[in-house]
């Protein structure tokens, strides 16, 4: 089922070609809107219709499952598909003549806007393919996590999110966590900017730490990124500058889709520090955490983040649902539409954030700007406390 989402350029095409030849013209651009569709509104009810999967793996079959290379064939199978879509979605857009689809010339600008965010929606889900594949050791994966990234110009990700977001994770540090009260409209630049500036930090200590500069092609976000500039490099020769809205459409959309779903995961939540001024081991309290079933067989079980955040390097298919963990009121597909309207996403979160930490809103990570406005509304004693003390 992971490979429904870059496959769905070719799924809808015999639609739309049945669509313009019965002279429904305006009909046949839904499909090329098939993306958002799926992401908005088809997955959100088929996760209210099958619910949680409320299954774990049977301890006697964790090593035989985890071993298992089905499954990490799976996710090398998105890559060709992912690209076969993205060089179709190219020709669709710059074409000027389509008659064999029933097109009189080339596509309508809302047709070609559908199309663009489609094909961003198989580059954010990309990201989570190149997300499982980058946090495993084996060499290739690793490879292909980056040539996974170079659809939505995100080579970055591969390096800040697991040198950088698995260990700040659910502290105020870390640019991919987001705070209580903090809108997805402000995390969204706070986030792509401080996770390009941090993974290029981390990448150039490394190179440091081995006594060579940080302009290098051995620079990990450097190869990631230079992997971009060939790919649409490539296809903007190919297709022209016609192509241009098209890259910037789909890729500002993709990794967009990709830090909403950063914003639902860690929303609200706060590691305690040490004695020693350390931040505690995270652990599966940190991490809101969704078993609902069909969003997970789209995502590799990326919902089930809190074992993930505890077992970086545990594959997708031995994930478990973890009870301590925080839990959230339905899948990522059905909330991400969500974040993008912060009055109802507070409507349905901070009394979650609250529960999780009794009420006691000083536990959480709030957003500094906000946070006297915060604990003066949410005084639990503790919250008087503090305002007191300070």
């Amino acid at each position: 089922m992971g490979l429904i989402a870059p496959t769905l350029l070719f799924t809808v095409l015999p639609i739309i070609w049945g669509l313009n030849h019965l002279g429904w013209h305006v009909a046949a651009q839904v499909p090329f809107w098939i993306g958002p569709i799926l992401v908005y509104a088809l997955l959100p009810v088929l996760d209210l219709k099958f619910g949680p999967d409320g299954q774990n793996p049977p301890d006697e079959v964790m090593a035989a499952l985890e071993n298992d290379r089905y499954y990490r064939y799976c996710t090398y199978a998105y890559i060709p598909c992912q690209y076969a879509s993205v060089v179709l979605g190219c020709y669709l857009f710059t074409a000027t003549d389509l008659g064999w689809l029933g097109v009189e010339g080339s596509l309508s600008w809302p047709a070609k806007i559908g199309l663009a965010l489609s094909v961003g929606v198989l580059g954010g889900v990309g990201i989570n393919t190149a997300h499982e594949l980058g946090h495993k050791r084996d060499g290739l994966e690793r490879w292909l996590s980056k040539i996974t990234l170079a659809q939505s110009c995100y080579g970055h990700f591969y390096v800040e999110h697991n040198r950088g977001h698995h260990v700040r994770v659910a502290t105020p540090e870390d640019p991919a966590s987001s705070k209580f009260g903090e809108t997805f409209w402000e995390f969204l630049p706070r986030t792509v900017l401080g996770s390009l500036r941090s993974a290029w930090q981390l990448e150039a200590a490394r190179l440091d730490r081995l006594g060579k500069k940080s302009w290098r092609l051995s620079n990990d976000v450097l190869n990631a990124w230079g992997m971009s500039v060939v790919l649409w490099g490539v296809l903007l020769a190919v297709f022209g500058p016609a192509l241009i809205p098209f890259v910037v459409i789909q890729a500002v959309y993709g990794f967009s889709l990709l830090e909403s779903v950063n914003y639902i995961e860690h929303y609200g939540l706060l590691r305690k520090t040490k004695a020693n001024g350390r931040y505690e081991r995270c652990t599966p309290e940190h991490s809101w955490n969704s078993d609902h079933l069909v969003t997970n067989l789209f995502l590799y079980h990326l919902q089930r983040h809190s074992d993930h955040h505890a077992n970086p390097t545990r594959r997708y298919q031995t994930l478990r649902s973890m009870e301590e963990a925080p839990n959230l009121p339905s899948g990522y597909a059905s909330l991400i539409g969500l974040t993008y309207f912060p009055p109802l996403w507070r409507k349905v979160m901070d009394h979650r954030v609250l529960a999780h930490y009794d009420g006691d809103v000083t536990r959480a990570n709030i957003v500094p700007r906000r946070r006297a406005a915060i604990l003066a509304r949410y005084g639990a004693p503790a919250a008087v406390a503090e305002q007191t003390a300070a």
